[in-house]
C-alpha cells in the first residue's frame, strides 16, 4: 500500500512538473481563470444600465412632462429622439437608434384626475428579448411610481388597485455578476481541467515517453490516479483564484462554508476528471485531445443552466442534463456562495456527481487498462 501511494505521489510530482516547468503553461494555467472572471463580471451582464428611448407626447400636460421628467432622471434611460409622429417610430427602431420608444396618449392626465388607468405605450425592439422586456419592466415600474406620487400631490384619493412590493432574496440589487461570477468557479475550472487531463496521456504518446511508462511497475490504476490528482489540484487552484476575484474585486458577499465549497468542488472535479481521463485513454495526440475536451465541455456549458435556465429547455434536453456535471457543480456553488446552503441542502447534486464519477472512473480505468494492456 505504502509503496502504491510512493508510485502515485512520484508521478503526481512527474505531472505537477511537466504542467508547470514551462512559463508558458503556468500563464496558461493561472492566468486564463482570472482574465475570464473579470471579463464575464463587467461584459457578460444582463443589468440595464444605459437604454436609449425615443419619445412621443400626444398628451402635452403637466403630468405626462413630470412623467417624462421622471424617466430621464432614472440614470439609465436617455432620449435620444422627441418624436411628432407615430410613424417615426419603426425608423428609430429599426436603425437601433432607440431600444424602445413611449408613447404618451392623449387623455393621460385626465385619466389619472379620474382614478382611471393612465396609458402608456411601449414599443420594444424584440431582436434583444432581454433589453426589451427589462426595459419595459423599467418603463412601467416608474410609471406607476409616478402615478402613485403624482395622484397623492395633487389631492386626489389613490386609484383602487394593488401595491406590489418587490424584493429579491440573496442578490437584493439584481446585479448580474453576482449570480455569474459564482457559476464561473465551476464552469471555468471544469474546462480547464478537463482538457489538462485530456492531454495529459496524448503529451506521453508525442513525447515519446509513453512506452516507458508501460515499462514502470505503475499499475494502470496508479497511472489513472497519478493522472488525476495533478489536474484536480490545478483546478482548486482556479477556483480558489476565480473565489478571490469575486471576494476582493467584485465585493461579493461569501455566505456559505468554505469548507462544504471545495467538499463539492473535489467531488465535482472527480467526475470531470473521469470524463478527462475517458478522452486522454482513446486520443492519440494532443489535438485529438484538446478537439475532443472542446467537444465534450462546449454542449456541457451550454446545458448547465449558466446563461439560461434549464426548465426553459426542450424536455428532451432537461433530461440530457442529468449527466452533467458542470449543472451540479453552478447550482451548488450558487447556492453555497449566496445562500449559504449546507450540506443537507446540496445533498441531491452531490449525490447526482457521485453517480457520474461511479461511472466515468471506472469506465476511465478499464479504458486505461486494454490500452496499457
Amino acid at each position: 500500500m505504502i509503496e502504491s501511494l510512493l508510485r502515485i505521489l512520484a508521478l503526481v510530482k512527474k505531472e505537477l512538473l511537466a504542467i508547470l516547468k514551462d512559463p508558458k503553461s503556468r500563464v496558461t494555467v493561472l492566468l486564463p481563470p482570472i482574465l475570464q472572471c473579470l471579463l464575464f463580471g463587467y461584459a457578460a451582464s444582463f443589468d440595464l444600465n444605459h437604454i436609449p428611448y425615443a419619445l412621443l407626447d400626444r398628451d402635452h400636460s403637466g403630468a405626462a412632462r413630470g412623467l417624462i421628467a421622471a424617466i430621464d432622471g432614472n440614470g439609465a434611460f436617455e432620449r435620444v429622439a422627441t418624436l411628432n409622429h407615430a410613424a417615426e417610430i419603426a425608423e428609430r427602431i429599426m436603425e437601433k437608434e432607440a431600444a424602445v420608444a413611449i408613447v404618451i396618449e392623449r387623455d393621460f392626465e385626465r385619466r389619472l384626475m379620474a382614478g382611471e388607468r393612465a396609458k402608456i405605450q411601449v414599443i420594444a425592439d424584440g431582436r434583444n428579448t432581454n433589453t426589451a422586456g427589462t426595459a419595459a419592466g423599467y418603463v412601467s415600474a416608474i410609471a406607476a411610481a409616478y402615478a402613485k406620487t403624482w395622484r397623492a400631490d395633487h389631492g386626489y384619493p389613490a386609484a383602487p388597485g394593488i401595491e406590489i412590493v418587490t424584493r429579491a432574496w440573496h442578490n437584493p440589487n439584481l446585479e448580474t455578476r453576482w449570480n455569474m461570477i459564482p457559476s464561473l468557479i465551476g464552469s471555468i475550472t471544469m474546462m480547464m481541467t478537463m482538457i489538462l487531463t485530456a492531454m495529459s496521456v496524448a503529451r506521453e504518446r508525442e513525447a515519446g515517453t509513453f512506452e516507458q511508462l508501460l515499462v514502470t511497475p505503475y499499475r494502470p490504476f496508479e497511472i489513472m490516479v497519478g493522472k488525476a490528482l495533478p489536474s484536480m489540484l490545478v483546478g482548486l487552484i482556479q477556483a480558489t483564484s476565480i473565489l478571490l476575484v469575486a471576494q476582493l474585486w467584485f465585493r461579493i458577499p461569501f455566505a456559505g462554508s468554505y469548507f462544504v465549497l471545495y467538499l463539492s468542488l473535489i467531488e465535482f472535479l472527480a467526475a470531470s476528471v473521469g470524463i478527462g481521463l475517458f478522452i486522454s485513454s482513446i486520443a492519440k495526440n494532443m489535438q485529438q485531445a484538446m478537439i475532443g475536451s472542446v467537444i465534450v465541455v462546449m454542449p456541457f456549458m451550454m446545458m448547465s443552466g449558466l446563461t439560461t435556465p434549464i426548465m426553459n429547455m426542450p424536455i428532451g434536453l432537461q433530461y440530457f442534463t442529468a449527466i452533467n456535471p458542470l449543472r451540479y457543480a453552478i447550482n451548488m456553488t450558487r447556492q453555497i456562495y449566496l445562500e449559504a446552503a449546507g450540506l443537507s441542502q446540496l445533498l441531491p447534486e452531490m449525490l447526482a456527481l457521485m453517480a457520474i464519477a461511479a461511472v466515468t472512473l471506472p469506465i476511465a480505468a478499464w479504458m486505461f487498462r486494454n490500452r496499457l494492456a
